[in-house]
Protein backbone atom coordinates (compact mmCIF):
# COMPACT_ATOMS: atom_id res chain seq x y z
CA UNK A 1 0.00 0.00 0.00
CA UNK A 2 1.44 3.33 -1.09
CA UNK A 3 0.43 6.68 0.34
CA UNK A 4 0.98 9.82 -1.73
CA UNK A 5 0.90 13.43 -0.60
CA UNK A 6 1.20 16.32 -3.06
CA UNK A 7 2.38 19.81 -2.24
CA UNK A 8 3.51 22.96 -3.98
CA UNK A 9 0.33 24.17 -5.60
CA UNK A 10 -0.79 27.76 -5.48
CA UNK A 11 -1.73 30.88 -7.39
CA UNK A 12 0.66 32.16 -10.05
CA UNK A 13 0.48 34.63 -12.90
CA UNK A 14 0.62 33.48 -16.49
CA UNK A 15 4.22 32.94 -17.53
CA UNK A 16 5.25 31.99 -14.01
CA UNK A 17 6.52 28.74 -12.57
CA UNK A 18 5.58 26.28 -9.87
CA UNK A 19 7.18 23.09 -8.66
CA UNK A 20 4.89 20.36 -7.43
CA UNK A 21 6.15 17.61 -5.17
CA UNK A 22 4.70 14.25 -4.27
CA UNK A 23 5.99 12.36 -1.25
CA UNK A 24 5.46 8.62 -1.18
CA UNK A 25 5.44 6.19 1.72
CA UNK A 26 4.53 2.59 2.35
CA UNK A 27 6.12 0.86 -0.61
CA UNK A 28 9.31 0.33 -2.56
CA UNK A 29 9.22 3.63 -4.35
CA UNK A 30 11.58 2.73 -7.17
CA UNK A 31 9.26 -0.12 -8.16
CA UNK A 32 6.51 2.29 -9.14
CA UNK A 33 5.89 4.16 -12.31
CA UNK A 34 4.79 7.62 -11.24
CA UNK A 35 2.37 9.84 -13.04
CA UNK A 36 0.99 13.33 -12.80
CA UNK A 37 -2.61 13.99 -13.73
CA UNK A 38 -4.79 17.08 -13.59
CA UNK A 39 -8.47 17.91 -13.48
CA UNK A 40 -9.44 21.35 -14.75
CA UNK A 41 -12.64 22.93 -13.43
CA UNK A 42 -15.68 21.23 -14.92
CA UNK A 43 -13.60 18.78 -16.94
CA UNK A 44 -12.44 15.21 -16.64
CA UNK A 45 -9.09 14.26 -15.20
CA UNK A 46 -6.33 14.00 -17.79
CA UNK A 47 -2.87 12.51 -17.83
CA UNK A 48 0.00 15.02 -17.80
CA UNK A 49 3.31 13.18 -17.40
CA UNK A 50 4.89 9.87 -16.49
CA UNK A 51 8.29 8.82 -15.23
CA UNK A 52 9.53 5.24 -14.97
CA UNK A 53 10.67 3.68 -11.71
CA UNK A 54 14.33 4.27 -12.40
CA UNK A 55 13.67 7.71 -13.82
CA UNK A 56 15.24 6.80 -17.15
CA UNK A 57 12.22 7.55 -19.29
CA UNK A 58 9.57 10.24 -19.26
CA UNK A 59 6.52 11.10 -21.31
CA UNK A 60 4.27 14.14 -21.53
CA UNK A 61 0.95 15.19 -22.95
CA UNK A 62 1.52 17.42 -25.97
CA UNK A 63 0.07 20.51 -24.30
CA UNK A 64 2.87 20.62 -21.69
CA UNK A 65 5.86 19.43 -23.70
CA UNK A 66 8.74 21.87 -23.41
CA UNK A 67 7.17 23.57 -20.38
CA UNK A 68 6.83 20.83 -17.75
CA UNK A 69 9.51 18.48 -16.48
CA UNK A 70 8.90 15.41 -14.33
CA UNK A 71 11.70 14.07 -12.15
CA UNK A 72 12.12 11.78 -9.17
CA UNK A 73 14.47 11.18 -6.29
CA UNK A 74 14.24 7.55 -5.29
CA UNK A 75 16.46 8.11 -2.26
CA UNK A 76 13.90 10.57 -0.91
CA UNK A 77 10.77 8.81 -2.22
CA UNK A 78 9.65 11.92 -4.03
CA UNK A 79 8.56 12.88 -7.50
CA UNK A 80 8.40 16.43 -8.81
CA UNK A 81 6.68 18.30 -11.59
CA UNK A 82 8.45 21.49 -12.59
CA UNK A 83 5.98 23.70 -14.42
CA UNK A 84 7.29 26.68 -16.37
CA UNK A 85 5.63 29.19 -18.69
CA UNK A 86 2.31 28.48 -17.05
CA UNK A 87 -0.88 29.34 -18.88
CA UNK A 88 -4.40 29.94 -17.57
CA UNK A 89 -5.44 26.66 -19.18
CA UNK A 90 -3.06 24.85 -16.83
CA UNK A 91 -5.40 25.73 -13.97
CA UNK A 92 -6.47 22.45 -12.37
CA UNK A 93 -6.18 20.19 -9.39
CA UNK A 94 -2.99 18.21 -9.90
CA UNK A 95 -2.66 14.64 -8.67
CA UNK A 96 0.25 12.28 -8.47
CA UNK A 97 -0.32 8.57 -8.91
CA UNK A 98 1.66 5.36 -8.64
CA UNK A 99 1.52 2.12 -10.56
CA UNK A 100 3.46 -1.11 -10.57
CA UNK A 101 4.78 -2.32 -13.95
CA UNK A 102 2.06 -3.32 -16.40
CA UNK A 103 -0.63 -2.19 -13.97
CA UNK A 104 -2.99 0.77 -13.93
CA UNK A 105 -2.43 3.70 -11.64
CA UNK A 106 -4.19 2.59 -8.49
CA UNK A 107 -2.59 4.76 -5.82
CA UNK A 108 -3.51 8.44 -5.81
CA UNK A 109 -2.74 11.51 -3.77
CA UNK A 110 -5.34 13.97 -2.55
CA UNK A 111 -4.45 16.61 -5.11
CA UNK A 112 -3.07 20.13 -5.00
CA UNK A 113 -4.69 23.17 -6.60
CA UNK A 114 -2.83 25.14 -9.25
CA UNK A 115 -4.40 28.39 -10.40
CA UNK A 116 -2.87 30.46 -13.18
CA UNK A 117 -4.21 33.98 -13.56
CA UNK A 118 -4.11 35.86 -16.85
Amino acid sequence: QVQLVESGGGLVQAGGSLRLSCAASGGTFSSYRMGWFRQPPGKEREWVATITGRGDSTAYVDSVKGRFTVSRDNAKNTVHLQMNSLKPEDTAVYYCAAALPLQRYNYWGQGTQVTVSS
